[in-house]
C-alpha cells in the first residue's frame, strides 16, 4: 500500500462527517450577534444549499501533509450521498439519511456512523433544523463566502470550514467550492470540488453498495 493511500485510510472517517456537515448552518445564537451583512451570507448559503436537488461533482480530498486522492460527488436530496473514491483507494462512502457508511474493499470492513443527532446529514435532510451552527468569517472578497461549522456541545464533531463562490448558474447564485474539516485531533482535511453539475440524473441505484464482508460474519 503506498503512503497515499495509507495516509488517506486514516483520515478518511474524520473526512467522510466533515462532508455531511456541509449545511448545519445559521446559527440563531450567532445570528442575533451577526452584523446584518453576515446574517445575509449564511441565510444566501443556506438558501443555495437547500436549493440543490441532485449534484455531481469530482472532488480531490487532500490531508494536511499534503498526500490527496481523488473521487466522484454524487448527491441526491433528500438523503442520499456517495464519495466514489479512485481505483487506488478501493474505498466508498455511501450516505442514506440516517446513516454514513465508509466500505474498505481491501480489508472487507464496513463502518457506519449515525448521523439522527449532530450537525451531519443537514444538507440531505430540508425538515432539519439548520439554525445552530454556522458563523461567517471575513474574506476580504465580495465574490468568497467563507461559514464555520462547528457544534459547541459536541467538540468531537471538530470545525469545517466552508468556502463558496458567487456563480450566477449556481443555485441561489452560490457555489460550494471547498471545505476544509478539522477533526478533533487536530487532523486537517480539505475536499476541493470542481465540474459541479446540477440538476442530473441521478437514482436509487447510484447509491447501492456491495457488502464485501462475509455472509457468515455479518
Amino acid at each position: 500500500m503506498n503512503r497515499t493511500i495509507k495516509t488517506f485510510r486514516s483520515c478518511v472517517g474524520a473526512a467522510a462527517l466533515a462532508a455531511l456537515s456541509v449545511p448545519a448552518l445559521v446559527p440563531a445564537s450567532t445570528a442575533l450577534a451577526a452584523s446584518p451583512e453576515d446574517a445575509r451570507h449564511l441565510s444566501q448559503a443556506v438558501e443555495a444549499l437547500r436549493a440543490i436537488d441532485t449534484l455531481k461533482a469530482d472532488f480531490v480530498q487532500t490531508d494536511r501533509s499534503g498526500q490527496s486522492v481523488r473521487g466522484a460527488l454524487t448527491l441526491k436530496r433528500p438523503g442520499r450521498i456517495r464519495f466514489q473514491y479512485e481505483k487506488s483507494a478501493n474505498m466508498l462512502i455511501v450516505g442514506d439519511g440516517k446513516a454514513l457508511t465508509l466500505i474498505d474493499y481491501d480489508v472487507r470492513q464496513v463502518q457506519r456512523w449515525p448521523i439522527s443527532n449532530s450537525p451531519l446529514g443537514a444538507l440531505l435532510d430540508p425538515k432539519r433544523d439548520v439554525a445552530k451552527y454556522g458563523k461567517v468569517l471575513s474574506t476580504g472578497n465580495p465574490n468568497v463566502v467563507s461559514i464555520e461549522v462547528r457544534d459547541r456541545s459536541h467538540p468531537e464533531y471538530g470545525v469545517i470550514t466552508l468556502i463558496f463562490q458567487r456563480k450566477a448558474s449556481a443555485p441561489g447564485g452560490l457555489e460550494l467550492t471547498y471545505w476544509v474539516a478539522l477533526d478533533s485531533q487536530n487532523k486537517r482535511t480539505t475536499i476541493a470540488l470542481s465540474n459541479q453539475r446540477y440538476g442530473v440524473p441521478v437514482t436509487d441505484n447510484d447509491f447501492r453498495w456491495v457488502d464485501p464482508r462475509p455472509r457468515n460474519r455479518r
